[in-house]
């Protein structure tokens, strides 16, 4: 059965995670009736909290460690207009890990008919809590992490 972005069931598409579901109430939306773009980022940010525990990093592992991650660069490409009483999906996949990084892309959908929206894509870094500076991620993190990145 094809994925939300359309690839049969391969290795690239188990790597994409469901993450989560919603209607869009008229609170969200603004004056032009669709999406506000506050409201995607809320909806994308509560959805990357995900993607560590998603990846096989509970994010209790990560604080018992002093580590947590930090947002380095984010971009929102809007696709599609979002409006009043549509269904939603966001998916999520781990794009790419380096030393101190973790690179994923959350993309929304009208999940009725899988009309992909709008896609978020972030760069995360590995943050010492106590330093308040970054940091590499642990070896067997770091190898976790690896492991669940979607093939480019």
């Amino acid at each position: 059965m094809p994925s939300a972005d359309g690839v049969a069931d391969n290795a690239k598409d188990k790597k994409w995670h469901d993450i989560s579901r919603t209607v869009i109430m008229p609170a969200l939306c603004d004056h032009y009736g669709h999406l506000n773009v506050r409201h995607y980022a809320a909806l994308f940010n509560d959805a990357a909290w995900q993607m560590m525990p998603l990846s096989g990093v509970p994010l209790g592992t990560m604080k018992a460690r002093g580590l947590g991650t930090v947002v380095a660069t984010l971009t929102i490409d809007f696709l599609k207009e979002v409006t009043v009483g549509q269904l939603i999906l966001i998916r999520g996949a781990v794009t790419q890990v380096g030393s101190k990084s973790l690179g994923h892309e959350l993309r929304l959908y009208e999940s009725e008919t899988m009309t992909h929206c709008a896609t978020q894509k972030s760069v995360e870094v590995c943050f010492d809590m106590t330093q308040r500076a970054s940091t590499p991620f642990p070896d067997d993190l770091r190898a976790k992490l690896a492991a669940s990145v979607i093939p480019q």
